[in-house]
């Protein structure tokens, strides 16, 4: 009598006696099956030369080693110049890489929350890692609700329920400031991403903070928002210095802003720093070559990056939700 063919698990199963999953545990070698039971499958398997193809035994474990990286949807103006973004990027990459992940780049619209199911449920990915600055509260609700693994950058230790890498953004927005105070400079205007942005709003109050301490207000016509872009930190900038022509000093949440803010003061006829001091936020490459090189609140993207892979693969193998807050460093340079 001929034996059945082999070419399934399922087939595997049932010479072996036991269930689906203990075959596709035992064939990749997981520790929850016993030794003997492991040897006498494999033995099966190599009896009838059955090999377990990638696809399928992704499929079988409901995984894909594959992580989605959710960004905004694409704007001409703000999503290819975005250094901090592609710095953030390749630490992912190679954090990823290093535990035997891929990346995928996925971009979503504010009010779009089908994804989280059509990534998840198909299996295309295992997890996400998001960025708050574009990640809105009905995107985290339906992570949330969909029970989908995560990890957010931007959102402050302490957070519960969910993973986090964040910069001490309340500091680094304190350190700018106090720098520009201790330059001498008395009007100093705040140059803001995203308003509704949670890294937006702590540099807002470490700057905030920074003037209460030197004993000095907050004057409303010193602080404007932009979106991060070049283009948002010009014409912000051009905004600021039409309501306060005195204004001697500028923080910009991103190096972008910053550089773009320069380009304007200079536009204007003012000098940089002589009568316009610059403090930019992330020290991406460019900031080092800029005209003059750009003082600025490092963000090590790279370092986040990796961080947010190591610990969102973390947390899929072990369960650990991990907060972690990268610290942030004043880089002294010829703008202020």
């Amino acid at each position: 009598m001929t034996s059945a063919p082999v070419h399934t698990i399922a087939d595997i199963a049932r010479l072996a006696g036991v269930s689906k999953s203990t075959v596709s545990r035992a064939l990749n070698d997981s520790p929850l099956i016993g030794a003997e039971t492991k040897e006498r499958i494999r033995e099966i398997a190599r009896e009838h030369r059955f090999e377990m193809n990638d696809p399928a035994r992704r499929l079988s474990l409901r995984q894909s080693h594959v992580i989605a990286l959710v960004t905004y949807v694409y704007r001409a103006e703000t999503s290819v110049p975005d250094a901090f973004m592609l710095e953030i990027m390749s630490g992912i990459a190679a954090g990823l890489h290093a535990s035997g992940y891929d990346l995928l780049v996925i971009q979503v619209g504010p009010n779009d929350t089908d994804w989280v199911r059509q990534y998840l449920e198909s299996g295309r990915v295992d997890g996400f890692i998001v960025m708050s600055a574009t990640c809105t509260q009905r995107h985290i609700r339906s992570l949330v609700d969909a029970k989908a693994p995560f990890i957010m950058f931007g959102i402050q230790e302490g957070s519960s329920g969910y993973s986090s890498v964040s910069g001490d953004n309340f500091a680094g927005g304190k350190a700018a400031t106090e720098h520009l105070l201790q330059a001498g400079r008395s009007r100093i205007a705040f140059l803001g991403g995203f308003a509704k942005a949670v890294e937006v709003q702590e540099r807002y109050r470490g700057y905030e903070a920074a003037l209460h301490e030197a004993g000095r207000e907050v004057d409303p016509a010193l602080v404007g928002h932009g979106d991060f872009s070049e283009a948002s930190g010009a014409a912000v900038m051009g905004a600021l210095l039409e309501r306060a022509p005195d204004l001697d000093a500028v923080f910009a949440n991103s190096d972008l802003m910053a550089i773009a803010a320069m380009e304007e003061i200079r536009a204007r006829g003012r000098r940089v720093p002589e009568d316009v001091a610059v403090v930019g936020y992330d020290d991406v490459l460019s900031a080092r070559h800029s005209d003059p090189p750009l003082t600025t609140i490092r963000q090590n993207g790279p370092l986040a990056g990796r961080l947010l892979a190591e610990n969102l693969i973390q947390h899929l193998r072990t369960g650990v939700v991990s907060n972690v807050s990268i610290p942030a460093e004043l880089v002294v340079r010829k703008s202020a």
